[in-house]
Protein backbone atom coordinates (compact mmCIF):
# COMPACT_ATOMS: atom_id res chain seq x y z
CA UNK A 1 0.00 0.00 0.00
CA UNK A 2 1.16 3.58 -1.27
CA UNK A 3 1.79 5.75 1.98
CA UNK A 4 -0.65 8.69 1.75
CA UNK A 5 1.09 12.34 1.56
CA UNK A 6 -0.76 15.38 3.24
CA UNK A 7 -1.63 17.85 1.09
CA UNK A 8 -1.44 21.48 1.59
CA UNK A 9 -5.42 21.24 2.76
CA UNK A 10 -5.81 21.16 6.08
CA UNK A 11 -8.08 18.45 7.80
CA UNK A 12 -9.16 20.95 10.57
CA UNK A 13 -8.29 24.96 10.73
CA UNK A 14 -9.18 26.69 14.09
CA UNK A 15 -8.87 30.47 14.26
CA UNK A 16 -9.16 32.70 17.54
CA UNK A 17 -11.06 30.02 19.17
CA UNK A 18 -12.24 31.84 22.36
CA UNK A 19 -14.70 30.82 25.33
CA UNK A 20 -15.35 31.76 28.38
CA UNK A 21 -17.21 30.34 31.49
CA UNK A 22 -18.28 32.56 34.37
CA UNK A 23 -15.22 34.82 35.15
CA UNK A 24 -12.70 32.08 33.83
CA UNK A 25 -11.50 31.87 30.27
CA UNK A 26 -10.99 28.45 29.23
CA UNK A 27 -9.59 29.17 26.09
CA UNK A 28 -8.28 32.13 25.57
CA UNK A 29 -7.92 32.96 21.28
CA UNK A 30 -6.42 29.18 19.87
CA UNK A 31 -5.25 29.54 16.45
CA UNK A 32 -4.45 25.41 14.99
CA UNK A 33 -4.01 24.41 11.63
CA UNK A 34 -4.37 20.23 11.47
CA UNK A 35 -2.80 18.65 7.57
CA UNK A 36 -4.83 16.29 6.61
CA UNK A 37 -3.23 12.89 6.84
CA UNK A 38 -1.72 13.98 10.09
CA UNK A 39 -1.76 12.20 13.41
CA UNK A 40 -1.85 14.97 15.74
CA UNK A 41 -1.36 15.18 19.51
CA UNK A 42 -2.73 17.49 21.64
CA UNK A 43 -1.16 17.60 25.19
CA UNK A 44 -1.48 19.76 28.38
CA UNK A 45 -1.59 19.81 32.06
CA UNK A 46 -5.36 19.61 33.73
CA UNK A 47 -7.47 22.09 32.83
CA UNK A 48 -5.61 23.45 29.73
CA UNK A 49 -8.36 23.98 27.54
CA UNK A 50 -7.95 20.79 25.60
CA UNK A 51 -11.59 19.75 25.91
CA UNK A 52 -13.26 22.77 25.70
CA UNK A 53 -10.80 23.37 22.30
CA UNK A 54 -11.67 19.86 20.73
CA UNK A 55 -15.67 20.55 21.72
CA UNK A 56 -15.94 23.84 20.02
CA UNK A 57 -13.80 22.54 16.83
CA UNK A 58 -16.40 19.21 16.87
CA UNK A 59 -19.49 21.13 16.97
CA UNK A 60 -20.25 20.25 20.74
CA UNK A 61 -19.72 23.51 22.14
CA UNK A 62 -20.60 26.84 20.54
CA UNK A 63 -17.68 29.30 20.70
CA UNK A 64 -17.74 33.10 22.13
CA UNK A 65 -16.12 33.31 19.34
CA UNK A 66 -13.55 32.14 16.70
CA UNK A 67 -14.00 29.65 13.98
CA UNK A 68 -13.46 25.79 12.99
CA UNK A 69 -13.58 24.91 9.54
CA UNK A 70 -13.26 21.08 8.80
CA UNK A 71 -11.89 19.66 5.30
CA UNK A 72 -13.56 23.38 4.21
CA UNK A 73 -16.56 23.76 6.01
CA UNK A 74 -17.38 26.01 8.66
CA UNK A 75 -18.49 23.90 11.89
CA UNK A 76 -21.21 26.26 13.03
CA UNK A 77 -22.14 27.78 9.77
CA UNK A 78 -23.42 24.25 8.47
CA UNK A 79 -22.83 21.87 11.80
CA UNK A 80 -24.89 18.78 9.93
CA UNK A 81 -21.99 18.09 6.74
CA UNK A 82 -19.05 19.45 9.22
CA UNK A 83 -20.24 16.85 11.53
CA UNK A 84 -20.50 13.85 8.74
CA UNK A 85 -17.37 13.93 8.48
CA UNK A 86 -16.10 14.04 12.01
CA UNK A 87 -15.90 10.70 14.33
CA UNK A 88 -15.74 12.24 17.74
CA UNK A 89 -14.94 10.31 20.97
CA UNK A 90 -15.43 12.95 23.26
CA UNK A 91 -14.94 13.04 27.37
CA UNK A 92 -18.35 13.36 29.66
CA UNK A 93 -19.93 12.48 26.40
CA UNK A 94 -23.25 10.05 28.01
CA UNK A 95 -24.05 6.95 25.73
CA UNK A 96 -27.44 5.41 25.15
CA UNK A 97 -26.25 2.58 27.38
CA UNK A 98 -29.24 0.63 28.16
CA UNK A 99 -28.63 -0.13 24.68
CA UNK A 100 -26.57 -3.27 24.48
CA UNK A 101 -22.98 -2.97 22.62
CA UNK A 102 -24.47 -4.36 18.90
CA UNK A 103 -27.49 -1.88 19.09
CA UNK A 104 -25.81 1.00 20.02
CA UNK A 105 -23.38 0.71 17.35
CA UNK A 106 -25.65 0.43 15.01
CA UNK A 107 -28.01 2.84 16.47
CA UNK A 108 -24.90 5.57 15.15
CA UNK A 109 -24.47 3.85 11.95
CA UNK A 110 -28.47 4.76 11.02
CA UNK A 111 -27.77 8.11 12.54
CA UNK A 112 -25.27 8.45 9.60
CA UNK A 113 -27.44 7.39 7.09
CA UNK A 114 -25.41 3.97 6.43
CA UNK A 115 -27.42 1.25 4.66
CA UNK A 116 -28.40 -1.96 6.84
CA UNK A 117 -26.05 -4.18 5.19
CA UNK A 118 -23.00 -1.51 5.55
CA UNK A 119 -24.23 -1.50 9.00
CA UNK A 120 -24.48 -5.28 10.20
CA UNK A 121 -21.01 -5.56 8.17
CA UNK A 122 -19.36 -2.54 9.91
CA UNK A 123 -20.80 -3.72 13.30
CA UNK A 124 -19.26 -7.07 13.26
CA UNK A 125 -15.85 -5.73 12.45
CA UNK A 126 -15.62 -3.12 14.90
CA UNK A 127 -17.33 -5.90 17.38
CA UNK A 128 -14.18 -8.22 16.53
CA UNK A 129 -11.83 -5.02 16.76
CA UNK A 130 -12.34 -4.11 20.11
CA UNK A 131 -12.50 -7.91 21.44
CA UNK A 132 -16.43 -6.91 22.41
CA UNK A 133 -17.82 -9.64 20.25
CA UNK A 134 -18.81 -11.77 23.66
CA UNK A 135 -20.19 -8.65 24.84
CA UNK A 136 -22.00 -7.74 22.18
CA UNK A 137 -25.60 -8.42 23.67
CA UNK A 138 -24.99 -7.12 26.84
CA UNK A 139 -26.45 -3.36 27.84
CA UNK A 140 -23.40 -0.90 27.89
CA UNK A 141 -24.52 0.24 31.02
CA UNK A 142 -22.70 -2.85 32.16
CA UNK A 143 -19.69 -2.34 30.60
CA UNK A 144 -16.75 -1.37 32.38
CA UNK A 145 -14.66 1.55 32.28
CA UNK A 146 -12.44 0.16 29.26
CA UNK A 147 -15.12 -1.64 27.25
CA UNK A 148 -17.22 1.78 27.35
CA UNK A 149 -14.23 3.18 25.69
CA UNK A 150 -13.78 0.72 23.42
CA UNK A 151 -17.96 0.64 22.09
CA UNK A 152 -17.73 4.57 21.93
CA UNK A 153 -14.56 4.08 19.87
CA UNK A 154 -16.09 1.74 17.73
CA UNK A 155 -19.32 4.24 17.30
CA UNK A 156 -17.16 6.78 16.31
CA UNK A 157 -15.56 4.33 13.36
CA UNK A 158 -18.47 3.51 11.97
CA UNK A 159 -19.17 5.60 9.36
CA UNK A 160 -15.69 5.96 7.95
CA UNK A 161 -15.06 9.74 9.15
CA UNK A 162 -12.56 12.01 7.28
CA UNK A 163 -11.16 13.15 10.59
CA UNK A 164 -10.88 11.30 13.99
CA UNK A 165 -11.05 13.25 17.44
CA UNK A 166 -10.12 11.38 20.25
CA UNK A 167 -10.44 12.35 23.67
CA UNK A 168 -7.92 10.06 25.69
CA UNK A 169 -9.15 6.96 23.51
CA UNK A 170 -6.56 4.56 24.98
CA UNK A 171 -7.46 5.54 28.85
CA UNK A 172 -8.55 2.18 30.56
CA UNK A 173 -8.01 -0.52 27.52
CA UNK A 174 -6.56 -3.16 28.13
CA UNK A 175 -2.93 -3.45 26.68
CA UNK A 176 -4.07 -6.06 23.54
CA UNK A 177 -6.68 -4.23 22.70
CA UNK A 178 -5.11 -0.41 22.72
CA UNK A 179 -2.36 -2.56 20.28
CA UNK A 180 -5.01 -3.21 17.95
CA UNK A 181 -6.46 -0.12 18.24
CA UNK A 182 -2.86 1.51 17.24
CA UNK A 183 -2.82 -0.44 14.44
CA UNK A 184 -6.30 0.87 12.95
CA UNK A 185 -5.76 4.39 13.74
CA UNK A 186 -1.94 4.00 12.09
CA UNK A 187 -3.71 2.55 8.68
CA UNK A 188 -6.23 5.11 8.70
CA UNK A 189 -4.30 7.98 9.27
CA UNK A 190 -1.40 6.50 6.35
CA UNK A 191 -4.22 5.96 3.75
CA UNK A 192 -5.65 9.61 4.04
CA UNK A 193 -7.84 10.15 7.12
CA UNK A 194 -6.35 12.49 10.15
CA UNK A 195 -6.34 11.55 13.84
CA UNK A 196 -6.65 14.48 16.77
CA UNK A 197 -5.72 12.59 20.16
CA UNK A 198 -5.83 14.13 22.93
CA UNK A 199 -3.81 12.69 25.39
CA UNK A 200 -1.22 12.86 29.13
CA UNK A 201 0.87 10.54 27.74
CA UNK A 202 4.12 11.70 26.06
CA UNK A 203 4.94 8.56 25.35
CA UNK A 204 1.65 7.47 22.93
CA UNK A 205 2.18 10.90 21.92
CA UNK A 206 5.62 10.65 21.16
CA UNK A 207 5.27 7.06 19.53
CA UNK A 208 1.81 7.41 17.76
CA UNK A 209 2.21 11.46 16.63
CA UNK A 210 3.48 13.11 13.52
CA UNK A 211 2.49 16.64 15.01
CA UNK A 212 1.72 18.01 18.36
CA UNK A 213 0.59 21.29 20.28
CA UNK A 214 1.06 21.51 23.51
CA UNK A 215 -1.97 23.55 25.22
CA UNK A 216 -1.83 25.38 28.35
CA UNK A 217 -3.57 28.39 30.29
CA UNK A 218 -6.39 27.87 27.11
CA UNK A 219 -3.23 29.19 24.57
CA UNK A 220 -0.95 27.62 22.74
CA UNK A 221 2.35 27.30 23.36
CA UNK A 222 4.00 25.30 20.98
CA UNK A 223 2.69 23.30 18.06
CA UNK A 224 4.45 21.39 14.95
CA UNK A 225 6.14 18.07 14.07
CA UNK A 226 7.00 16.56 16.87
CA UNK A 227 10.47 16.08 16.11
CA UNK A 228 10.40 20.40 15.99
CA UNK A 229 8.75 20.47 19.00
CA UNK A 230 10.71 18.26 20.61
CA UNK A 231 14.02 19.54 20.16
CA UNK A 232 17.00 17.83 20.94
CA UNK A 233 15.15 16.21 23.96
CA UNK A 234 11.80 14.09 24.78
CA UNK A 235 8.72 15.76 24.42
CA UNK A 236 8.05 15.24 28.27
CA UNK A 237 11.32 17.21 29.03
CA UNK A 238 10.11 19.82 26.27
CA UNK A 239 6.73 19.56 27.97
CA UNK A 240 7.49 20.64 31.30
CA UNK A 241 9.73 23.03 29.89
CA UNK A 242 7.36 25.25 28.37
CA UNK A 243 4.55 24.53 30.86
CA UNK A 244 6.73 24.34 34.23
CA UNK A 245 5.46 23.27 37.89
CA UNK A 246 7.56 20.72 38.32
CA UNK A 247 8.75 20.00 41.88
CA UNK A 248 11.41 17.94 42.91
CA UNK A 249 10.65 16.59 46.45
CA UNK A 250 11.22 13.55 48.14
CA UNK A 251 8.12 14.26 49.73
CA UNK A 252 7.17 15.05 53.85
CA UNK A 253 9.24 12.86 56.13
CA UNK A 254 5.72 11.32 57.41
CA UNK A 255 5.75 9.79 54.10
CA UNK A 256 9.52 7.86 53.80
CA UNK A 257 9.46 4.46 55.21
CA UNK A 258 12.98 5.26 56.95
Amino acid sequence: MTEFSPAVAAALDIHGLFKKFGDKVAVAGIDLTVPVGSFYGLVGPNGAGKTTTLSMATGLLRPDSGSAVIHGVDVWADPVSAKAMVGNLADGVRLFDRLTGEQLITYTGMMFGLSRDDIAARTADLLQLMDLTAAAGTPVVDYSAGMTKKIALACALIHAPRLLVLDEPFESVDPVSAANIEDVLRSYATTGGTVIVSSHSMDLVQRMCDHVAVIANGTVLAAGTVDDVRGAGSLQDRFIELVGGRHHSEGPSWLRQS
